[in-house]
């Protein structure tokens, strides 16, 4: 039976409204004789009414189909569909009353009346009847989804109130953190105490848990959502109603605090001025250009008007973002944009590149940075990170680049991680070929050494941002570990800067400012959104911060220089080092077993390597494996 209902067309049912119209209409002229007369009275009458009732019903017919009435489910048969049968009602009185009078057929006017109002009651009274009907047997015919409604307040009630008459889905019960509503009824279902969750959830089959309380903050809510997951269930959380017409702003909806505003310094002004004519009218090229350094360093080198930029990105979807945009910048200039899709390993690739387009500076920032990626994949990370920058740099010299710029790392002070040993050794790839090819041909090639950018991909400020909206906890490696933090566009003004004064084989260290402690910027992101920190001081605030360990190899605090020497350049925030480098038969060496290890698949022996020629760098055991399990990797 359901598999028919379902089966026929709007006209098909339409058709069944009009017959149930007519079969009603002598059902209602038989009872409202009946309340007039005695039986044998009414009977006599309904058989005097017989010669106009096939006119009746013609036009019942008709009007019918002109007001709509059999035209509307039952599903939308409200207040306006109520409205039209009355008028229907009202058309058939008068109708009746025509006919009647028209055959010399003796009724009365109160009859007549009687008629129309009993045919009103009847129209309503089957329709409500066969809404049920249907809805009895879509429950009975399809799976039905028990839901528990988690608050059993405003939203809760309009919830339950709109779920009543819907064809699978079924309120069970309420639950509610109110111990004043806990064991009352509300709109006939029983509010429970949300600890016997587990209970009701078996005693009554809850096959999901609908969240209707907006009035709780976002941490709280997902910590409700996080436990109810943890029992099995699916769990969805509901706006009030004043969200959904936009009279409360929506969670989703709040705009995420800078990065910037957690520097806790004042910034270096974005803007290129002195510097600028390293890069006006040259044709440049970036590596890793679809990166969070690498994109803001194609529209900062935008500014100072090269001739031809070069984006040269692994990523194709990266590539493609960063295309779009600065094509979007350069709208009405000059300037020529050349996207490249491949690799700084690929030396026939990079040679053609630099042969084709005459580059004239490089800025190299393509790089495995993750920590916990590259320590869990230390034979991509070195290959990428030191076997790139040799065959870039190398091609660079080759084809006679006037300036080159490699962007390293904090981290590659004294390194405890294979991320920053491979940025040790790019800086010494890069300071060989300097000295060896590079100065002796006029050419310009350094290093830009800093530590973390705020917003970047993976850094950590975007990552507690995202714990946040999850409901927490902020996962922190220990209480004291800190580290330094520059904003992206004040790291790439001061590189561009930094590159623009090279002389050739200098490593120059940013003035970072004093280091950060990351428990304090996780409490700053915290309070940024509007929420308290739950600790032992306050144990009913909002947000946790979790302490997960420190991670093997990581130090509590990064370094800018190996040896503690900085000489000033004439800008304040720039500085260079000098420090002892390897000969090249030893750079040599090093990129000679670092590739038999890379032919060999072998990651002990090019953690020999980088233990060998790598200053600082120690390596324990089961760091691979601890750290890509760590929560939070600090950048």
């Amino acid at each position: 039976m359901l598999n028919l209902i379902k089966s026929l067309s709007r006209k098909q049912k339409r058709n069944i409204f009009v017959l149930l119209d007519l079969l009603l209409i002598p059902a209602a002229l038989l009872f409202a004789f009946s309340l007039r007369l005695p039986a044998d009275g009414a009977t006599a009458m309904m058989w005097s009414y017989l010669p106009v009732l096939p006119y009746l019903l013609v036009v019942a017919a008709g009007v019918s189909l002109w007001l709509g009435v059999s035209s509307t489910t039952l599903n939308e048969y409200e207040s306006e569909s109520v409205g039209r049968t009355v008028g229907f009602a009202a058309i058939l009185t008068f109708t009746s009353l025509i006919l009647t009078t028209a055959a010399n057929i003796q009724i009365g006017l109160k009859p007549q009346v009687t008629f129309g109002i009993t045919f009103f009651v009847f129209s309503v009274i089957s329709r409500a009847v066969l809404l049920q009907v249907v809805i009895a047997m879509y429950r009975k015919g399809s799976d039905r989804c028990r839901v528990l409604i988690y608050g059993a307040g405003t939203t809760g009630i309009q919830l339950v109130s709109a779920l009543r008459n819907h064809a699978v889905i079924e309120p069970v019960a309420f639950v509610d953190d109110s111990q004043a509503l806990q064991g009352i009824n509300v709109l006939r279902l029983p509010v429970y105490s949300p600890v016997r969750i587990a209970e009701i959830v078996a005693e009554r089959q809850i096959d999901r848990v609908l969240l209707a309380m907006p009035s709780q903050t976002q941490p709280k809510q997902m910590q409700i959502a996080r436990r109810l997951q943890k029992m099995g269930l699916e769990v969805q959380t509901l706006p009030s109603f004043s969200q959904l017409i936009g009279e409360e702003a929506l969670v989703d909806k709040l705009t995420p605090v800078n990065p910037r505003s957690f520097l806790g310094r004042d910034e270096v002004s974005p803007h290129q001025g002195e510097g600028s004519e390293a890069y006006s009218g040259r044709r440049v090229l970036i590596s890793g250009a679809g990166g969070s350094i690498g994109s803001e360093l194609s529209r900062q080198v935008l500014e100072c008007h090269p001739q031809k930029l070069v984006l040269y990105e692994l990523s194709e979807h990266a590539l493609y973002q960063i295309h779009q945009e600065v094509m979007q910048l350069v709208e009405g200039s000059d300037i020529e944009i050349v996207p490249v899709l491949g690799s700084v390993t690929d030396a026939r690739q990079v040679r053609r590149v630099l042969q084709d387009h005459d580059i004239e500076v490089i800025l190299h920032a393509a790089a495995y940075k993750h920590v916990p990626l590259v320590e869990s994949n230390p034979l991509a990370g070195l290959a990428n990170n030191v076997l790139g920058t040799h065959t870039l740099v190398s091609e660079a010299a080759a084809s006679g680049v006037a300036r080159f710029v490699l962007i390293s790392s904090d981290k590659a002070v004294r390194p405890t991680n294979i991320m920053g040993a491979s940025k040790r050794l790019a800086e010494l790839v890069v300071q060989d070929t300097a000295h060896r090819i590079a100065i002796k041909n006029g050419l310009v090639f350094a290093a830009v050494r800093f530590g973390n950018v705020l917003g970047s991909s993976g850094s950590v400020v975007p990552l507690f941002q995202e714990q946040l909206k999850r409901g927490g906890p902020l996962t922190v490696t220990h209480r004291d570990v800190s580290r330094f933090f520059m904003t992206v566009q004040e790291a790439v003004h001061l590189v561009l800067r930094a590159g623009s004064m090279a002389k050739g084989g200098e490593v120059f260290v940013l003035d970072m400012g004093k280091p950060v402690k990351i428990m304090q910027l996780a409490r700053q992101v915290i309070e940024s959104a509007g929420f308290t920190v739950r600790d032992a001081q306050n144990p009913d605030g909002d947000m946790e911060i979790e302490f997960t360990g420190l991670r093997p190899g990581e130090k509590m605090t990064e370094e800018l220089t190996i040896n503690g020497t900085l000489i000033g350049t004439g800008h304040k925030k720039i500085f260079f080092t000098v420090e002892e480098s390897l000969s090249e038969i030893e750079v040599a060496s090093a990129l000679r077993s670092l590739r038999h290890a890379l032919a060999a698949g072998d990651e002990q022996q090019a953690r020999d390597m980088v233990m060998r020629w790598v200053d600082g760098y120690r390596f324990t055991p089961n760091s691979s494996r601890e750290m890509s399990e760590s929560a939070v990797p600090v950048s």
